[in-house]
């Protein structure tokens, strides 16, 4: 009997007690009728969910269905690490992201395998119409689309999503990387720049809120600036040169002006609006240095990318 490709669809899970039973059974409908000529598996990382009983319904969900394995981190690592850890129990020829809230549509599945059918590495879902998201949200998304053209040469007009489809050898690629602070757009697109979108719709999630705060958004943020590319010092050095020549003329002018016109007050305001311009950026740039040797310590004192604190899997995978 011919063996059929397999998928692997890894779903991190934060808080979804009453969200991922109707997750799972959306995938099992659409496996089971429109991509029946694809063998599956369903992997659900519960990401230390405060509720305290999401790995229970992923348990109960493993007891009763097959083709399922649940994972339990041991505490919460943010969703790039959930997923990550996801990808280290896949087996499949690809793998589907998604998220665990309802909002992803796994039914349209069959249109991201169409465009991996014609040859490409990596697709992405991009949602036409977005549910209604808060100001922080857009200039969130908004920068890290931005920052991920400019860093990680981000193919243009392609965006990033946490719904897409790989094949295996960029997922093998990605569970290569082994510090502590992964950014999935850049280890997917350091592997393949062989991408493309497409659209889909975005749907309003089943239950509950956004768990992306600020401060969640802010170290994704921080995670693509600083774990893919060392431009941004490079930025440094030449604002540096910026800063030292406008010193410079400034002070010429000073000069200049003060030789033409000695009743010129040059004084003190004008001395303290240079230094607050120039302390200002001087200590921007040590941040930002400081964030880029803080991650090489952490690296370095090899903390853990995940831990699992439990593992199981349906009876007949």
């Amino acid at each position: 009997m011919e063996r059929k490709e397999k998928i692997s669809f890894v779903i991190p899970c934060y808080n979804s007690t009453d969200t991922i039973g109707s997750v799972v059974q959306e995938i099992k409908t659409v496996m089971n009728a429109e991509m029946s000529n694809y063998d599956y598996e369903i992997i659900l990382v519960n990401d230390g969910s405060p509720n305290g009983t999401t790995y229970d319904a992923i348990r109960e969900i493993v007891k009763t269905e097959k083709h399922i394995k649940g994972v339990n981190l041991a505490r919460n690592f943010g969703q790039p690490s959930a997923v990550m850890a996801a990808l280290n129990y896949a087996t499949g020829d690809y793998a589907v992201c998604g998220d665990d809230d309802g909002q992803t549509p796994f039914n349209e599945l069959p249109k991201l395998f169409k465009k991996i059918e014609e040859g490409y590495d990596l697709v992405e879902a991009k949602y036409a119409v977005r549910e209604k998201r808060s100001l922080f949200r857009k200039i969130g998304t908004a920068m890290n689309e931005g920052m991920a053209t400019w860093l990680i040469a981000k193919p243009k007009g392609l965006e990033l999503t946490t719904y897409w489809v790989v094949k295996k050898f960029v997922v093998d690629q990605m569970i290569k990387y082994p510090n502590a602070y992964p950014y999935l757009g850049g280890l997917m697109l350091r592997a393949t720049q062989n991408a493309c979108n497409v659209d889909v719709t975005h749907r309003e999630r089943l239950s509950g809120s956004s768990g992306y705060s600020l401060k969640k958004m802010i170290e994704l943020w921080l995670n693509g600036f600083t774990s893919f590319s060392v431009k941004p010092l490079r930025l440094m050095s030449v604002a540096g040169v910026l800063v030292a020549v406008i010193g410079f003329i400034y002070g010429m002018v000073i000069i200049i002006s003060k030789l033409l016109d000695p009743q010129v007050n040059a004084g003190y305001s004008s001395i303290m609006s240079v230094n607050l311009f120039m302390f200002g950026v001087l200590f921007f740039f040590m941040g930002l240095i400081g964030e880029y040797v803080g991650r090489i310590y952490i690296s370095l004192n090899k903390a853990p990318q995940f831990v699992v604190k439990d593992y199981e899997e349906s009876d007949e995978m």
